[in-house]
Parts: C-alpha cells; sequence; structure tokens
C-alpha cells in the first residue's frame, strides 16, 4: 500500500533577512512539509544561505533564477525593487510550481506583504494563498483601513489611482504579533466584517539562535565576562545604516553615558538608511571604524565592544548580560520581548515609526530619544536616553512592563 504524501506549503518571502527569518520560524512551527521559493536578483548573500542551510530536513529550498532589473534608476525605492523582484520572477515560479505539484501534495502557498502577485500562479493550480503580515498588527489595520481613509479623508491618498484594494483570492493573513502585545489592533482585525479575510495572529515569531552555533564576532564571548543585566546592545538590524554625523553623534553618547554596550557598527551612508538591505554581507571597502570619533576605540575598550556588520541578535538578546535594546524597532526586534529586553526606540524609515509609537505610547516598554530640528539625534539626548533605560526609576518601569509580556509571550508559546 502506497505511503499517503504529507500535506506540502510553498513559501515565498519577498527579499530582506527580516521577511525570510520570521517566515522560517513560523514553517518549523508547521507538522507539514514546506519549500521557500526564493526569488533572487544575484547571488545569494552568505546570510541567506547561511538560514537556509540550517533548516530542519523537513523544510526545503529553492532558488529561483536571477532576474534583471538594471533597467531601474538608481536611485528607485526599495519596495519598487522589491515587488518588481518578485513579479518578474512569476514565470520561474510557475516551473517551480509545476514540479511541486507532481512531486507532493501541495496544500497552500504563503507569501508577505510584497508577495501578492504571486496569486495568480496559485490560483492557476488551484492553491489557496495566503499572507504572512511581517510587521505590527497596528501596521496591518492600518493598511487594510487605507480604503476608508481615502474616502474621508482629504490628503495624500485623493492622488491614488484607485483604492488601495486586498487581493480577493487570498483565504487568510498571517500576522506576527499576539493580544498581550497588541490587544486593540488585534481585537479589530478580527471582527468580523464583509469581504475582509480571517486574520491570525501567530506571533510572537522568533530565531531561535544554537547556542552551538561559532561566534566569529566575539560578541558572546564578550557578554560572558560581562556583569548580569549591565549591557545596552546596539544595532539597526541587517540593511540600516546611519549618516556619518549621527554615527559620531551615537559614538560619543555612548560613551558619556558610562554605560556598557555592544554595538553592530556599519559603514555609514548619508544618502538613504536602508543602504544595504539588498546586499547584507557587503559593505564599502571603508572600515565602519574608520568613521568613529578619533581615540574612541581606546576610551571606550573597558566599557564597550564595536563588532563589525553582524552579531548574533538572538543569542545577544538571550544573554544574561543584555539588559537593553537599542533598536530601529523593525518588528524583529519582537525578539526583544521574550527575553524581557526593553528598548530605546529608534525608527529610520518605512514602518519604524509607527512601530516605535506603539511600543513607547502603547505598550510602554520603549524609551525615545528626539532629534533636533534637522532630524539628528545629538549626543546629549542619546546619553541622557541610555542612563534612563539603564539606570533609572522610569527605565524600571519600562523594564517591569516587558518582564509582564515576556510572561505573556510564553503562555502563547507554550505548545
Amino acid at each position: 500500500m502506497a505511503k499517503a504524501q504529507r500535506p506540502h506549503i510553498a513559501i515565498l518571502p519577498s527579499p530582506g533577512m527580516g521577511h525570510l527569518i520570521p517566515l522560517v520560524e513560523f514553517a518549523k512551527r508547521l507538522v507539514h512539509q514546506h519549500t521557500f521559493v526564493i526569488p533572487t536578483d544575484g547571488s545569494p548573500s552568505k546570510a541567506l544561505k547561511s538560514t537556509l542551510d540550517s533548516l530542519p530536513t523537513f523544510i526545503d529550498s529553492v532558488f529561483l533564477p536571477p532576474v534583471d532589473l538594471s533597467d531601474l534608476p538608481p536611485d528607485s525605492k526599495i519596495e519598487t525593487r522589491i515587488s518588481l523582484l518578485v513579479s518578474r520572477s512569476l514565470s520561474s515560479l510557475h516551473d517551480a510550481f509545476v514540479s511541486m505539484v507532481a512531486g507532493t501534495m501541495l496544500v497552500g502557498l504563503v507569501v508577505d506583504m510584497f508577495g501578492t502577485d504571486a496569486f495568480d500562479v496559485a490560483n492557476e493550480f488551484n492553491i489557496p494563498s495566503y499572507i504572512y503580515f511581517p510587521s505590527t498588527a497596528m501596521m496591518l489595520f492600518f493598511f487594510l483601513y487605507l480604503q476608508e481613509l481615502d474616502r474621508t479623508v482629504s490628503c495624500e491618498y485623493k492622488d491614488m489611482v484607485e483604492p488601495v484594494r486586498l487581493p480577493r483570492s487570498v483565504k487568510g493573513i498571517l500576522v506576527n504579533g499576539f493580544p498581550d502585545l497588541e490587544s486593540g489592533p488585534i481585537k479589530a482585525l478580527q471582527a468580523k466584517q464583509s469581504g475582509k479575510p480571517p486574520v491570525y495572529p501567530v506571533g510572537p515569531l522568533i530565531n531561535v539562535d544554537s547556542s552551538d552555533k561559532p561566534d566569529p564576532s566575539g560578541s558572546i564571548k564578550w557578554l560572558d565576562i560581562q556583569s548580569v543585566g549591565s549591557v545596552l546592545f546596539v544595532s539597526f538590524g541587517s540593511g540600516d545604516t546611519l549618516s556619518r554625523n549621527q554615527v559620531n553623534e551615537l559614538a560619543m553618547g555612548l560613551e558619556v553615558s558610562e554605560q556598557r554596550f555592544l554595538w553592530v557598527i556599519r559603514t555609514p551612508n548619508d544618502t538613504i538608511a536602508n543602504a544595504t538591505y539588498f546586499n547584507v554581507d557587503t559593505q564599502k571597502d571603508d572600515d565602519p571604524f574608520m568613521f568613529l570619533p578619533k581615540g574612541f576605540v581606546e576610551r571606550t575598550k573597558g566599557c564597550g565592544l564595536m563588532v563589525g556588520s553582524w552579531a548574533a541578535q538572538a543569542r545577544v538578546l538571550n544573554h544574561g548580560s543584555t539588559d537593553g535594546f537599542l533598536t530601529h524597532c523593525g518588528w524583529n526586534s519582537v525578539e526583544s520581548v521574550v527575553n524581557g529586553i526593553p528598548l530605546i526606540a529608534w525608527a529610520l524609515y518605512a514602518e519604524q515609526k509607527m512601530n516605535a509609537l506603539m511600543l513607547s505610547e502603547d505598550a510602554k516598554v520603549s524609551l525615545r530619544p528626539k532629534p533636533n530640528q534637522s532630524g539628528l539625534i545629538c549626543r546629549d539626548g542619546i546619553a541622557k536616553v541610555v542612563k534612563c533605560l539603564m539606570g533609572s526609576e522610569e527605565g524600571k518601569c519600562v523594564r517591569n512592563r516587558m518582564l509582564e509580556l515576556k510572561e505573556a509571550a510564553k503562555r502563547v508559546l507554550l505548545p
């Protein structure tokens, strides 16, 4: 008697480690078999290949042939590049579907918010489609409410050719959140409404990094010799960058704060904040340390560690010496909630500013530095907010609230 095939799910992440990692964690929770279908515009990054190579045996991955984006202007917005990368990969995705339908019991397609063009391919094979939304429930609610805003508010939305519409073929939306963190938006999203697909909170989906992996940056070894609950982790994600002036101010602010810190530093970019989004493991030839203030590394050697480009964020946030996280507020910062680490919310672009507002004003698990009129966050303000988080009564309140959310996250994650 032939052995019954297990259900199989195809998952199409758009470019960016911040989109891939939570989808990987989502896939690990399912009992079905899965195939990640990865659109590319060149050779996959080392970080991407490393993540896929570490997947369990029931999760496969397939790289689609690279597409050509050379016709785009150099200043094309990153959202445009991501969307075109997916849409220009549809013929290759079709071929991958032919193979999967022939060899597996394909029962579903999961894409993130930039991958909805792939629904046309899934519909051709009568495969139900789902959207995984990699940001907050608040941001999802905002997106779904855009049509009503366009109807009732006279602002930039009036220039749109037609209202934003959710693809009608979607069977459901998965959002990386949980009610204790975003009770209002999730309650609103789950209210029944004609024409709206069901919304399933599946979070917190976080990267669980193995402690036996190599530590090339030396950050974990350094944390091992620090006092418990004494270190501020400073990282702006895998694709975000600061300007030269802002790097200088951040360095001086950390020094003036006299707090211990672990800083993942990248080569600055004075033009755009997402300069390394598509090339996460390639920097300019310039050494990022050369942009630090003169003598900074020597002066802070006793209390700070700077590592270039990358550190094992999941392991750092789970380490007993870490007690604060200065973050750009990409939604993978939800790792801090699971570990009970309070935040300094330093948003750079896209929905990060909305995330920062929600984390500080609603969830009350973060503090926010204030920029000056030119948008620069100055050293005095940085030192003040760092000291406040790491050693004041206000910081203690934020920390206690984050510990409450940590316990709530534990309950959600129970089998």
